[in-house]
């Protein structure tokens, strides 16, 4: 981007992105207080960060194209070809449309709740054994939990927990390797070449054997092979950080909020209030690209053709035009739309497998079997990300 293309936008020259892989929100607040799009040298796009931009951006997808030229490329060298992620209409709604069925709210209760529910007990059994002086929440409970939803949700028959782990782990760092660092592109095509392996075995079963799995509705989708292998290491690359990372984000924001915590233990109808203003409050997803297709004017910033855009759901779901005292965590806050899972056609497909697998079922469990859990003070915890943004430490303890 050449300085006479971004000399009409505000300059945001002083965005360290150090700073923001520690915490980010100080930077959010920042930009929310200056302006809503900004040109930030250090990230070679621009950030959008109000609720009303973010809006705007994912109501039009012909100004704003999913189909970023940059990151896009980076994307299919990491999973071997174009997701629906990076797709507009029609290509992406013919992609999203084979999923759908799988994902609806009906179906998850139907086929999928005993299933999440089965895996949450299975691994609220590992954090037992391993106690209140050893237990991680995040290593023990939260990643394991939902690896394995998503491998049973996904169909991944033959995958184990530390796969889909290590696999999520590799692809998330190929998507982001834009100065292509040869390690990480080692360790992102060996995990492709695995999945891939698996998918070849798999693909012909579903074909013959339908169910209700991500995989066979993409196969029964008439969807070519590699648009199926390339949504399914989608789905393994971001399917685990937001359920993950509300887990132990929630416990998180509970323990220093205990009158909230308190409540929700004395009405377990709460529980599903707490999901919601734990990704909003401390959103897993804190941004995803988008590039322009022609000159623009967003919030009244103008924008050339071809702009790389980072639209900062994270700092939107903090503006104070959109939620009043944004920054507070309020179980009680009046029930208004967040930009967690994004919005519009893009809307994340599976936020309701989210919501019940996490919010309903993977915490609530906790707080009914592990009395007075929360995060131990004599073990160190650690954060991670802006990104993609969570609790990667958190050792908890609670009354054995």
């Amino acid at each position: 981007m050449t300085t006479t293309s971004t000399s009409r936008a505000p300059l945001a020259d002083w965005v360290e992105p150090a700073a923001m892989q520690a915490d980010p929100y100080p930077t959010y607040r920042r930009l929310l207080d200056s302006t809503p799009v900004a040109w930030v040298p250090a990230l070679g796009r621009y950030l959008v960060t109000s609720a009303a931009a973010c809006r705007a951006v994912e109501e039009d997808q012909e100004t704003f194209s999913a189909n970023v030229s940059g990151g896009a490329a980076t994307l299919a060298r990491a999973l071997g070809a174009p997701p629906m992620l990076r797709k507009d209409d029609p290509e992406h709604a013919d992609e999203r449309r084979a999923v759908n069925p799988v994902l609806r709210p009906k179906t998850l209760r139907a086929q999928w709740e005993p299933v999440f529910a089965r895996n949450a007990r299975i691994h609220l059994e590992v954090l037992r054994e391993l106690g209140p002086d050893e237990a991680d929440l995040n290593r023990d409970y939260a990643g394991p939990v939902a690896a394995q939803n998503l491998i049973d949700l996904l169909g991944l028959k033959g995958a184990g927990v530390a796969d889909m782990q290590r696999w999520s782990h590799a692809f998330i760092a190929g998507t982001g390797n834009l100065h292509d660092d040869p390690e990480i592109w080692r360790r992102c095509d060996a995990a492709r070449s695995e999945v891939d392996a698996l998918l070849d075995e798999l693909i012909p079963h579903y074909r013959v054997h339908p169910d209700n799995t991500i995989i066979s509705a993409l196969v029964q989708g008439g969807l070519p092979l590699s648009d199926v292998a390339a949504n399914v290491k989608l789905t393994i690359s971001g399917g685990m950080n937001e359920p993950q990372h509300v887990v132990t984000g929630a416990v998180w924001a509970l323990s220093r909020h205990p009158d909230q915590r308190d409540r929700v233990l004395a009405d377990p109808a709460l529980w599903p209030a707490v999901f919601e203003e734990t990704v909003r409050w401390l959103s897993p997803i804190g941004m995803y690209p988008r590039e322009t297709t022609r000159p623009v004017m967003l919030q009244g910033v103008p924008l050339p053709a071809g702009a790389p855009i980072g639209v900062v759901v994270a700092a939107a779901n903090r503006d104070g035009a959109a939620f009043d005292r944004p920054d507070v965590f309020d179980i009680a806050r009046p029930r208004q739309p967040h930009l967690a899972f994004g919005s519009g056609v893009h809307l994340c497909a599976g936020h309701w497998a989210a919501r019940i697998s996490i919010g309903e079922i993977a915490v609530p469990l906790l707080y009914a079997h592990l009395p007075g859990l929360r995060p131990d003070p004599r073990r160190a915890e650690a954060w991670h990300g802006w990104v993609f943004r969570g609790l990667t430490t958190l050792p908890v303890t609670w009354e054995s």
